[in-house]
């Protein structure tokens, strides 16, 4: 399982890693502590003979065992074969002892042969054993760290073979012993190598070597990229070989070098391949990164041509050598990995040991080369060089045309990890080998290439035939196999195109189609088209989801309203591709829809993993734009960011000696700056602020605060006073704690937050507000419209998780203006009038009262406010009473909290030309869940971003389904159903309330209550709450629909009327109209039952009952408990505490 694999940093891998270094210092410090000790020993005419004996008893058991390796490998468990082979090197170590004591030349070559058996069935062991390890996303990196930890042993081998011989003084049996002490090691660092098991292979050992590499080599062929990756590999041994034999000729003959100085260049090109590989690791990333082979290529050409001109100066030549080296383990590294994943794990130790065989020919073949070049040819070592490069280019060129897939990575390099960092997700969902469908949202014009990016398998795209044909980017296309496609060309060329993805798919290709067909021009999810339903009907092959998260708002989407012509804010964008759980290929669209949702609730949880808690976030936005408008309120308080950071921070020293120890501090302060300013300093002192319904009686608001453990109230005496509150020691006045605060204090507050760093205030002032992701930013008590209040805690990552989903769909600038109207007690208050605008950094002008329309209209004119939140009654208010050239600025209206009636919107609209947009949330979800956007129109494409009647599509990062309410099983589209949603704005839980929470949470997923039906653009329609349908002789009917039709038929749009239920005797309930209607009652009821509502719907005549006005909440909402409760009180004939303010209308 990929998720049992360890990591590169576990110390697991680490063990791996010195084991494998230890055994290269062993093999090359001893086969050149045996050549320098032979050639000490024998006269200088024997010397070569022993050189090229000692290479060939190292190299030759590579050819001839490396088959046997391979299946040894494939059969066994590789860390008991690393742990068996380590031993075996102490033994020849100690074999290796005594040839050296007694100086016997035949049994030293003998120990060296053996070494290189030992060698030859450790290679494929230790490489096929790395993917067994390791994530896929590790590979790269792993196999980086182990080509560096290998030429690191080399180095260390190559110099201390030197050390030992000058060091022994003729006593060479004594090098043995360090060899014994390095093998000793290297066999106990391999004890702690973890098990893998075995590969499952049953193949049997083949004992003719000839047979048996031919054998492997046609099976090998019949993995072709597999093949080729390993023709290029043994070119890199060949190419390698040469330039290790040239070097030495090129140092002796053009710079006439010491042999002290070839032994240092030898080691600099060693040094330059582990770091390359080490270095080819890192930029591969998560992935298998193919794009860098022929970087490293064009390297070796570059390096390889400067070399034949720099034999003038040793340092030249040293570092184009480091360069070469560098090169070349930038080729071979993402070579060697990609061998390993794409290699099937039951024969991928056969087809490495294959690689070595390869290899090792290479090697041998540079020996003949290396002797026609300069005997036959009489070529000196600067024109081997040039000679090797042009054969380099030749080589790359090649490898670019057999597999494209090198180039096409090489080009999208760039982009992915430069202009964007791209993080994957779930690359595991999709299958190695075989066809597949990847099906993707589309959010701009690079999305094909950040999809390669992330794909660890080539991919070939459904993409619109005029950017096929692009001049500049139609040999790109056709190179990566694209499949053009246009609705201009008719139906019949639509199909062909879709049946040429299909012959893709079923010969094995990873196919992708952006489901959409066009590129979002608002950032939102489009209709699914089903084109895909044809290429994958009737195949095996499954559909993978596919979704791409922080694109939008970048260079290449149309946030503004434009692409391309616009200067990028920064490089390097995080961007995370997600690919869900393969889904069958009759999945319908609204199934897929809903899977690439839950993925992009994931891949925002990764985004919000990089935000700092709320206060931290407002301190580095204030540091940025300190003298930026921040706040205003309709009591003249004016300030920019920074003089709103210092006046919370000064705020949060006093605050932090009044407090005391409670982790929940109440706030009882109405929109404004000093509500604002509280709230933001007890955030700052690292504790949670409450903020409290003072609509409420004394005694609930008290109830409250109990609840919720807080020991002090933060509150506005002005408004103490206004409600008559009894003066108490748990409150603290906010107008006094300020009058604290002196102007000298806050000019040397101002003046240390402005200079100071960032880094050093959150070490010191800010200490306390460096508070977890999770930790509870706030609790917000539920509206109590259904029930009881209860305590919603929201994390920092919660509203955080609002914030940035807002900021995403409605594109704020610095020049917007929020009208703060909604009370911070209220969720969406809190978030979106509070922290939206101190955080995304525009402005917010706050009003105590949204229903003095009077002040609200006068504001908005003065700050030319840009955006208005509100309820569908403050709505009507402004209707009645704000003239249309005070809101002539306002190009957002978002409305929530009850249904926005089709009357209401158009009266507004009417008035003031802006179109109210209807949203959906609740306290539990930080709190909102889904809103209409504004239509757009761009470039002549109109795409809609509002549906009237809808509550809009649900926000970045937010998943919702619609399910039974019963048996929880998903409806398709347009189906109603208990609506459940999901993503990283669902709250922590109820406070000190375990039971409720379970109530409501479901896998993950929030139970809001509410039934709703979401359509196959994505626009979610709510129908009614669960808790307002009533069962009325065995059939659900919903309350909000009656109230529409009312409110439709008597032509009004003021909230008038109100539908609830109580218990009947003979049909179990029975509908209740109460109402503040002072018309014809008559003729209203009559159009009633005639208007289409079915019988069942229509309420008695004497369940009308008129009262003098309809129960409503602080926030604007109408009061359901309230209203249950009325018409029970009514149908029992019992006024509401004894009182005759209940007025009865009966309809005759």
């Amino acid at each position: 399982m990929e998720n049992d694999k360890i990591r590169t940093g576990d110390a697991g891998f680490i063990n791996l890693l010195i084991t494998q270094a230890l055994g290269a210092l062993n093999d090359n410090a001893f086969k050149i502590y045996i050549i320098l000790m032979a050639a000490s020993l024998l006269p200088l005419d024997k010397t070569a003979r022993i050189i090229a004996a000692a290479s060939f008893a190292f190299i030759f058991p590579f050819i001839i065992f490396s088959g046997f390796a391979g299946t040894l490998a494939d059969r066994f468990s590789k860390r008991k074969l690393i742990i068996a082979l380590k031993a075996a090197e102490l033994v020849l170590m100690f074999a290796g002892f005594i040839a050296l004591y007694y100086k016997n030349i035949p049994f030293m070559l003998g120990a060296l042969f053996f070494m290189g058996i030992h060698s030859a069935l450790f290679g494929p062991v230790k490489l096929a054993i790395i993917p067994e390890l390791l994530q896929d996303r590790e590979l790269s990196h792993g196999n980086g760290l182990m080509s560096m930890m290998s030429f690191f042993g080399i180095i260390l081998g190559t110099a201390a073979a030197g050390v030992l011989i000058s060091v022994v003084n003729g006593s060479f049996y004594l090098g043995a012993v360090f060899f014994i002490l390095v093998s000793a090691l290297g066999l106990g660092t391999s004890l702690f190598v973890p098990e893998t098991g075995a590969a499952g292979s049953q193949e049997k050992f083949e004992l003719n070597v000839v047979s048996k590499i031919r054998a492997d080599m046609r099976e090998l062929r019949g993995h072709v990229t597999v093949y080729r990756s390993l023709m290029a590999g043994a070119y890199f041994w060949f190419v390698g070989a040469m330039f290790q034999m040239n070097i030495l000729i090129y140092g002796k003959e053009l710079m006439k070098a010491p042999d002290l100085t070839l032994s240092v260049f030898q080691m600099i090109v060693a040094a330059g391949i582990g770091l390359g590989s080490f270095m080819a690791g890192r930029l591969s990333k998560d992935k298998v990164e193919l794009g860098l082979v022929p970087l490293g290529a064009f390297g070796l050409v570059l390096f390889s041509l400067a070399l034949a001109f720099s034999f003038g100066s040793a340092f030249k030549t040293s570092a184009l050598l480091f360069g070469l080296g560098f090169s070349g383990g930038i080729f071979i590294l993402p070579l060697t990995a990609f061998v390993q994943h794409r290699s099937p794990k039951e024969k991928r130790g056969k087809f490495i040991a294959v690689g070595n065989v390869m290899a090792f020919t290479g090697v041998i073949i540079a020996s003949g080369f290396l002797w026609l070049t300069s005997g036959y040819f009489k070529l000196n070592p600067a024109e081997i060089f040039l000679v090797l490069a042009v054969m380099t280019l030749v080589v790359a060129v090649h490898i670019m045309t057999v597999l494209p897939e090198f180039l096409i990575r090489l080009c999208v390099y760039p982009v992915a990890n430069i202009v964007y960092r791209i993080k994957t997700l779930g690359w595991e969902n999709v299958p190695a080998d075989g066809g597949a469908l990847l099906v993707s949202n589309h959010i701009s014009f690079v999305d094909a290439l950040l999809l390669i990016g992330a794909s660890q398998r080539p991919v070939r795209f459904i993409i619109h035939r005029k950017y096929y044909k692009m001049p500049v980017m139609k040999w790109f296309f056709k190179m990566a196999g694209c499949v053009p496609v246009s609705r201009s060309g008719g139906p019949h060329a639509i199909a062909d195109s879709l049946d040429k993805a299909r012959r893709a798919l079923i010969d094995g290709a990873l196919v992708c189609i952006f489901i959409e067909g066009e590129i979002s021009r608002h950032g939102q999810m489009l209709r699914f088209r089903r084109g895909y339903e044809r290429i994958v009907e009737g195949l095996a092959a499954p559909i993978i989801p596919v979704h791409l998260d922080g694109v939008w708002g970048r260079l290449f989407s149309f946030e503004g309203g434009r692409a391309l012509f616009k200067w990028p804010r920064n490089l390097g964008y995080p961007v995370t591709v997600s690919f869900g759980a393969p889904l069958p290929s009759d999945t319908p669209a609204s199934r897929i829809r809903f899977a690439m949702q839950e993925l992009s609730s994931r891949s925002f949880q990764n985004r919000l993993s990089q935000k700092q808690p709320l206060p931290l976030t407002f301190a580095q936005e204030a540091k940025r734009h300190w003298f930026r408008f921040a706040l205003a309120d309709s009591g003249g308080k004016k300030m920019s960011l920074g003089m709103a950071f210092t006046a919370s921070v000064l705020l949060s020293r006093v605050l932090e000696k009044l407090l005391g120890r409670a982790e929940n501090v109440g706030i009882v302060i109405p929109p404004s700056a000093g509500g604002c300013l509280a709230n933001i300093a007890v955030s700052l002192l690292g504790k949670a602020p409450v903020n409290l319904n003072y609509t409420n009686p004394l005694e609930t608001i008290l109830a409250c605060a109990k609840k919720a453990g807080i020991e002090k109230m933060i509150v506005s005496k002005k408004l103490a006073e206004k409600m008559g509150w009894p003066v108490s020691e748990n409150m603290l006045f906010i107008e006094d704690v300020a009058a604290g605060i002196s102007r000298i204090d806050a000019l040397a507050a101002a003046l240390t937050l402005f200079f100071t760093p960032l880094f050093a205030l959150k070490r010191s002032i800010l200490r306390k507000a460096d508070a977890p992701l999770d930790a509870t930013a706030t609790i917000i008590f539920t509206s109590g419209s259904t029930g009881d209040p209860k305590g919603v805690m929201l994390s920092h990552s919660n509203i955080h998780a609002n914030i940035e989903a807002l900021a995403q769909i409605y594109q704020m600038t610095p020049s917007d203006r929020l009208l703060g109207v909604l009370p911070f007690f209220h969720s969406f208050g809190y978030t979106v009038t509070l922290w939206l605008p101190l955080i995304v950094g525009f402005g917010v002008v706050y009003h105590y009262n949204p229903l003095d329309a009077a002040t609200v209209g006068r504001l908005a004119r003065k700050h030319r406010a840009t955006m208005l939140l509100g309820t569908p009654g403050f709505l009507v208010s402004y209707i009645r009473r704000v003239e249309p050239r005070q809101f002539k600025s306002l190009r957002l209206v978002v409305v929530g909290a009850e249904k926005l009636r089709e009357e209401i919107a158009a009266a507004f609209l009417e008035k003031f030309g802006v179109q109210a947009l209807e949203g959906y949330g609740c306290t539990e979800l930080s709190p909102v869940a889904s809103l209409n956007t504004p239509d757009v129109d761009v470039d002549g494409v109109r795409q809609a971003g509002a549906k009237r009647g809808t509550i809009g599509r649900p926000l970045p990062g937010i998943a919702m389904k619609v399910v039974n309410p019963e048996t929880f099983e998903p409806l398709g589209a347009d189906t109603p159903g208990l609506l459940l949603v999901k993503g990283p704005n669902v709250m922590k839980g109820y406070f000190n309330d375990e039971g409720k929470t379970a109530e409501v949470m479901r896998d993950g997923y929030y139970v809001t209550g509410d039934i709703a039906a979401i359509d196959d653009d994505g626009f979610v329609t709510i129908t009614d709450r669960l808790s307002r349908f009533s069962k009325i002789a065995g059939e659900m009917v919903p309350h909000i629909k009656i109230e529409e039709k009312l409110h439709q038929l008597a032509g009004v749009i003021d909230r008038t009327f109100a539908v609830t239920s109580v218990p009947d005797a003979k049909r179990g309930e029975k509908i209740v109209v109460l109402h503040t209607y002072a018309e014809n009652m008559d003729e209203l009821y009559g159009r009633l039952g005639n208007c289409g509502l079915p019988n069942l719907w229509v309420p008695e005549k004497k369940d009308f009952r008129r009262i003098e006005g309809l129960p409503m909440l602080g926030t604007g909402k109408l009061d359901m408990a309230g209203l249950k409760k009325l018409a029970e009180m009514e149908a029992a004939g019992a006024p509401a505490g004894g009182e005759t303010w209940m007025k009865k209308t009966e309809v005759k």
